[in-house]
């Protein structure tokens, strides 16, 4: 992404987020160029005053203004400056609420591609850790301050000499490219370190995370991490060693030039004053105000073309953020057909798939059919494609060949919020959020309408533990956020992830996998108990423990992305010599040796 773009997608964003912003960001600019340009004028007349008949009247009048100017400027920008702050705080936390907006709107399959997770992981190291949002936000108001000053002051040394203007550009030209070779060299320093400033960060984050002190101390790992720590501590150091003394080269070098444009300024003024070495000869007050006018404009020239660099910068490194978001996003998919529901069939017809950036097929050229209320098993060797069946079901991929058909309709064909209401769906790698246990099975705000959360837990299994809870099923998941959150087991979370599945009544439920925290006991009644309640709905079930084919009415076997048989567990288990046979006996055999144990 170029600047040009950068500078509108924040611009918008910004806009977007506040319109107020933007106007008070203008108004404390003119406010602060207006206090600068109104002390270089007003003393003017003050000293011509003292200097001719400095007439008391006069004289109180031009000190009132300069007092009275100063502080209502003065009060005028610590009021802008305090709403500026306030606003730049908003703006900087919806910046944030815009990133996490974008990552809920992203394709699903840019969440599981790792060049756009490390995007995503660039984006948000800017904000954290450079604070470069902040700083584009700080030296955008900073140059507009000085483009306002400027204009007042090159108006008003046109009024003494042109030519006076062009040699203090000049000077001022000269000063501006050593501070851009430098902020050259800066951000070649920057990129420089940011590869060891980013590892830097991970590995002090995980001697701060709580959740790894368990293994840090077990397998005494803290000397190992504070290696790293120090290792990336000590490269960034050589290379601010460096940094540090071509800085101090450059405030040298700038220091003369801004010497000498003190003298040209001052001398040239100073000449202009003496009788007889010019035609017009300027009062003493006018020498003042035009020195005070170069100074100030060498001062503003130098911060806009500083301010204008330190911007180029902060979008450079901002880039990461500007790619992420100008990402594609969901709402762009096709589909404009409302899904009416219930789920009646399903069909893959010769469905193909590879995950973006590999050649290897995840699935290959599979078929088969599902009716209304069917309950079916999908089992294979670890990799043989049977969580990412489910994920193109759920339309969070689609085929690279084939079809899948949901009441013998293409499901792209569906529009999409509709057709993921008749799905629910609990993957191997479920959450739960830091909400109430009631908030995380039903998906709603707490004190909503949400008859039946009870019920569900019920169901599978959950209402003893609730019923010990101080606040029952308003009870706060972790104690992160709230002191008196409740800790639970990982099978506990895996039922309240059925639960909120069951909550949902839709018309399909998937279970990926999400026993795998409980034992064999407990697996085996969560799955009695919700075969038992999802009656008359369709049913996918994914289970490492064969047990879960027993009662269903199918099975379907994927081997090697392939489908090696669909059929009924009875009639599978006749061929000795199938995939299916193996993985059940073996299991059953491994589960008869732990009983004898």
């Amino acid at each position: 992404m170029n600047t040009w773009n950068k500078i509108k997608l924040f611009a918008s964003l910004a806009y977007e987020i506040s319109p107020v912003y933007i106007l008070v960001l203008f108004l404390r600019s003119f406010s602060s160029a207006g206090q600068i340009f109104g002390n270089v004028i007003f003393p003017k007349y003050l000293i011509d005053e003292l200097m001719g008949a400095a007439r008391p009247s006069y004289l109180l009048l031009f000190v009132g203004l300069i007092v009275l100017s100063n502080g209502l400027f003065y009060l005028l920008n610590r009021l802008l400056d305090r709403t500026h702050r306030i606003y730049q705080q908003d703006v900087s936390a919806k910046m944030w609420q815009a990133l996490s907006a974008k990552i809920m709107r992203l394709p699903y399959p840019y969440l599981e591609d790792p060049e756009y997770l490390d995007l995503k992981e660039r984006a948000i190291f800017v904000l954290t850790n450079q604070g470069a949002l902040q700083q584009l936000i700080q030296y955008t108001g900073e140059m507009l301050k000085n483009l306002f000053t400027l204009l007042g002051l090159v108006v008003l040394m046109f009024t003494l000499s042109p030519f006076y203007v062009l040699i203090l550009l000049v000077i001022t030209s000269l000063s501006l490219w050593v501070y851009r070779h430098f902020m050259h060299y800066e951000a070649q320093m920057y990129q420089a370190i940011l590869p060891y400033n980013r590892r830097l960060g991970y590995y002090t984050n995980l001697t701060l995370e709580a959740k790894l002190q368990k293994d840090i101390r077990l397998y005494q790992m803290a000397p190992m991490l504070t290696e790293k720590v120090l290792d990336y501590n000590q490269k960034i150091c050589r290379e601010c060693v460096a940094f540090s003394q071509k800085f101090g080269l450059r405030d040298g070098i700038l220091s003369i030039l801004n010497d000498l444009l003190a003298v040209i300024a001052y001398g040239y003024t100073a000449l202009r004053v003496i009788p007889g070495l010019s035609p017009s000869p300027l009062s003493l007050g006018s020498f003042t105000m035009y020195a005070s006018s170069a100074m100030q404009f060498s001062t503003a020239v130098r911060s806009l073309w500083e301010n204008f660099f330190l911007i180029l910068q902060m979008l450079g490194y901002l880039d990461p953020f500007a790619q992420f978001m100008a990402l594609p996003e969901e709402e762009n998919q096709p589909g404009t057909l409302p899904f009416t529901g219930p789920i009646r069939s399903i069909r893959f017809e010769n469905v193909s798939f590879s995950y973006p950036k590999s050649d290897r097929l995840v699935l290959d050229h599979v078929s088969f059919s599902v009716k209304e209320g069917e309950k079916i098993s999908i089992v294979g060797l670890n990799g043989a494609g049977k969580t990412t069946l489910v994920k193109l079901l759920c339309r969070l991929y689609e085929p690279t060949e084939g079809t899948i058909y949901i009441n013998d309709v293409d499901i792209r064909r569906y529009e999409s919020a509709s057709y993921l209401r008749e799905i629910a769906a609990v993957f191997q790698d479920y959450k739960l959020f830091a909400y109430s246990l009631e908030e995380n099975i039903t998906c709603k705000d707490l004190g909503a309408d949400t008859p039946g959360a009870m019920k569900r837990a019920h169901e599978v299994g959950l209402e003893p533990v609730i019923q010990k809870l101080p606040h029952g099923l308003s009870s706060f998941y972790g104690k992160d956020y709230d002191e008196e959150g409740v800790q639970i087991s990982g099978g506990e979370g895996q039922k309240i992830a059925i639960a909120r599945a069951l909550y949902k009544d839709a018309s399909l439920v998937i279970l990926d996998e999400p026993t795998s925290a409980l034992d064999p006991l407990s697996e085996a009644k969560i799955y009695e108990d919700f075969h038992h309640t999802v009656q008359g709905k369709t049913a996918l079930y994914i289970s490492h423990r064969m047990s879960s084919s027993t009662f269903c009415d199918k099975v379907l076997v994927l081997d090697h992305a392939k489908v090696a048989a669909f059929a009924p567990h009875q009639e599978l288990m006749q061929d000795t010599e199938s995939l299916y046979y193996q993985l059940f006996t073996a299991q059953a055999e491994n589960y008869e040796t732990t009983d004898l144990a």
